[in-house]
């Protein structure tokens, strides 16, 4: 059984988080902790230039809004409930959020972040680099969803030869064995006509012992223009990549390719670090 972490700020609830976590267990039975952050005081945020965030400031909750935490905790709660999850609640963090759930992280197999609910308040830029920085400092892999989404049918792995990506497919196949079995495509662009899929003979080696129907593939588009496209054409598609900090997936899968698809709110993607 797996403890999967799922993370909720302030008043949002993420339908899509709970959705995907509803999937897994249905798969597989999981412990699931509904981890519920503070609310941030938005007008005490300082956005520099670089586009890099202060400190966000997250201050005691309102009347209004800690009747809103608290419904969203029973929702929560009951939904467990209703789908027989075995759950548990942490609250009434008072600090910094991220240095909290962090500290969460450390002790989960796995973290669920809904990308559209996730401090949505922050709005789009600055909520994108809450996220980014989120994602560099958690301690176990993540699973950032969008709200509406099917569940995963199709596995996407992202291979560029790096120790990142091929940790990446390690660690998702360890910690879905329920998903092994899905249709699955190891996609890598070429930089250039005659260049060979690094390790070739390894990773084949590697994923065919886990993956029942699995395709290699070099993708001949362009993935700085084409790659969220092609993604929308696969059934039902989870991507999984290497890790979004300093040793991000390199070459064509850069992390900037990651956080396209994730600004898309599309499709599930599965990040974890490689330290």
């Amino acid at each position: 059984m797996k403890k999967v972490l799922l993370t909720f700020d302030g008043t949002h609830f993420s339908e899509g988080g709970f959705e995907f976590a509803r999937g897994l267990n249905e798969k597989q039975p999981i412990l699931l902790v509904g981890s519920f952050l503070p609310v941030v005081d938005y007008s005490n945020l300082q956005v520099y230039s670089g586009a890099s965030l202060g400190n966000p400031v997250f201050m005691p909750l309102a009347e209004d809004e800690d009747a809103a935490v608290a419904k969203n905790i029973e929702r929560f709660e009951s939904l467990c409930k209703k789908n027989n999850i075995e759950f548990r609640v942490h609250k009434g963090f008072a600090d910094f959020a991220l240095y909290e759930l962090k500290n969460e992280t450390r002790f989960a197999d796995l973290l669920i972040i809904g990308s559209e609910s996730f401090y949505k308040g922050l709005g789009t830029d600055v909520l994108n680099d809450y996220l980014k920085n989120t994602l560099r400092k958690v301690e176990c892999p993540v699973i950032v969803v969008p709200e509406k989404f099917n569940f995963p049918a199709t596995n996407i792995l992202a291979y560029d030869g790096s120790e990142s990506s091929v940790y990446a497919i390690k660690q998702f196949v360890y910690l879905f064995p329920e998903l092994v079995t899905n249709s699955t495509i190891l996609i890598y662009a070429k930089e250039k006509e005659k260049q060979q899929l690094p390790d070739e003979v390894n990773i084949e080696e590697l994923t065919a012992r886990h993956f029942q129907d699995l395709t290699i593939t070099k993708l001949e588009l362009d993935p700085k223009k084409y790659l969220n496209t092609w993604l929308s054409e696969q059934q039902s598609p989870i991507f999984v990549s290497g890790s979004f900090g300093r040793r991000a997936i390199s070459g064509l899968f850069h992390k900037s390719f990651v956080n396209d698809i994730i600004k898309e709110h599309s499709i599930p993607v599965f990040i974890t670090h490689h330290k």
